[in-house]
Order: structure tokens, then C-alpha cells, then sequence
């Protein structure tokens, strides 16, 4: 008999222990209540590349502002990439775009498309470069904690799975931006 309510006792603390769990859990996936997010991108391998992008939280969609320099005129891919590890000398800790929905890459103005295809950063002869969209396609819940990356060439928003934008020349972060 003590057997048998040792068992009870050990299964109603087992159960209670996994509630418990899955409450926390449920409680961290709903409490995500931040309505910008940041990055600064630091230069990958020789590059002399700096700047920051916003994603802000709006009613249309997510608002992406960035301010960029160091780099060559021209477009640059700019892409969302599935981790937010900086650490390879050429950026490609950083992972593949990121691609929740399992999508062929395209231009951020697609339907169907990776969540990290942002398209182009034009730079102009000074080697500056601004970013002001609003992207519909972009979910600030999904993209904390990934990276930023720069291509040293234009992302053709066709060529799959990447848009053969070249080499990386820049990394970054997202992350929780100070309100």
C-alpha cells in the first residue's frame, strides 16, 4: 500500500512539474511585447562596412529604416539570415536566409517569399546607403535573435535559393532596441 501511494505521490509531483512547464512556456510565447527591434552591422573579412537597421512595429506592417556606409556604390543584397552568429571571418555563421514558410527567394514586394528577402540597399558614389520600407511580410516575434547580413553584390530577386548576391560584407544582430 505505501508502494502505491509513494507512486501517487511521485506521479501527481511529475504532473504538477510539466503544468507547470507548460504554463512558463505558454506565458514566454505570448509575453513577446516589443515594438522595435535594432542591428548593427560590423564589417565581415576586409570590409570597412558600418551602419544600423530599425524594424519598427506598425499598423501596416513592419517599417525597416537603415543607415549604411563603407561600402561600394551600387545595389547590395540585404537579407534577414536564420541565425544571429557573427563569429565566421565570412559571415557564414550567419546561416541561409531566413525562411520560416519554406519559400523560393524573392523580392520583398512577392507574396511568396523568404521572411529575410529584403531586397536591395542602393549606395551611391559616397559609399552610403538608406533603407525605408514597410514590409508586410516581416513578423518582429520571428527575426529577434537573427541576423543581418550585407552582400558585396545585387541580390537578382530570382536566382534561387539566394539571389547571387555575392560574398557577405557585413553581419549583425537583431535585437531589443532601447524605447
Amino acid at each position: 500500500m505505501k508502494f502505491f501511494s509513494f507512486i501517487t505521490a511521485f506521479l501527481m509531483i511529475a504532473a504538477g512539474c510539466t503544468q507547470t512547464t507548460e504554463n512558463n512556456m505558454v506565458e514566454t510565447e505570448t509575453s513577446f511585447n516589443h515594438s522595435e527591434l535594432v542591428a548593427t552591422v560590423m564589417p565581415v573579412g576586409d570590409s570597412d562596412v558600418s551602419g544600423s537597421v530599425t524594424f519598427t512595429d506598425t499598423e501596416n506592417g513592419v517599417a525597416v529604416s537603415g543607415n549604411f556606409e563603407g561600402l561600394t556604390p551600387g545595389n547590395h543584397g540585404f537579407h534577414i539570415h536564420e541565425f544571429g552568429d557573427c563569429r565566421a571571418d565570412d559571415g557564414t555563421s550567419a546561416g541561409g536566409h531566413f525562411n520560416p514558410g519554406g519559400n523560393d527567394h524573392g523580392a520583398p514586394t512577392d507574396m511568396e517569399r523568404h521572411m529575410g528577402d529584403l531586397g536591395n540597399l542602393e549606395v551611391g558614389e559616397d559609399g552610403s546607403g538608406t533603407l525605408e520600407y514597410t514590409d508586410s511580410n516581416v513578423s518582429l516575434e520571428q527575426i529577434l535573435g537573427r541576423g543581418i547580413i550585407i552582400h558585396a553584390g545585387e541580390d537578382d530577386l530570382e536566382s534561387q535559393p539566394t539571389g547571387a548576391a555575392g560574398s557577405r560584407v557585413a553581419c549583425g544582430v537583431i535585437g531589443i532596441a532601447q524605447n
